[in-house]
């Protein structure tokens, strides 16, 4: 029963392919003003850094992104193996509007705190904090984090 999965947050093909498009053409927008129209040396410098790492971003946006989130009775995890969060762990889950959450997502929080962890366009981890969401359909994080008040409410 613990295996059995409860809910399921994907990157839409659409949104993943935009995203990365969008930040693989900010990079090289950013290298053609470096290359193109060269500012002061140090300018330039800054320009080649911001567009590498936006192409750094991009990739790892498109390496996060081939993984999903599953919801289990027992524990929120990624498809790659990482156990985000133990379910009989997390102290609260806030869906509003003004919280400091991912797009489409929701925020967890711990009653420890764990390690430093960012997975773009799917999920974070900065302390006791964990933002799900990103360039994932709203429809799935609503679900999910439902989900996740459903069994705290039944632990609880």
């Amino acid at each position: 029963m613990s295996d059995e999965v409860l809910a399921v947050i994907e990157a839409s093909a659409p949104r993943r392919w935009f995203a990365i498009a969008i930040l693989c053409a900010l990079g090289v927008l950013v290298f053609y003003v470096a290359l193109a129209t060269p500012p002061a040396p140090g300018w330039q410098l800054f320009l080649i850094g911001a567009g590498g790492l936006s192409i750094w971003l991009a990739l790892r946006l498109y390496r996060a992104t081939e993984h999903r989130i599953e919801l289990t009775a027992t524990q929120l995890r990624s498809s790659a193996g990482v156990v985000i969060a133990e379910i009989s762990e997390i102290e609260a889950l806030d869906r509003g509007a003004f919280a400091f959450k991912p797009s489409n997502g929701f925020l967890i929080r711990m009653k420890n705190p764990g390690g430093r962890t960012w997975q773009p366009g799917l999920w974070w981890r900065l302390g006791r904090r964990i933002g799900i969401g990103g360039v994932t359909p709203g429809s799935q994080g609503k679900f999910m984090a439902e989900a996740i008040a459903t069994l705290m409410a039944e632990r609880d």
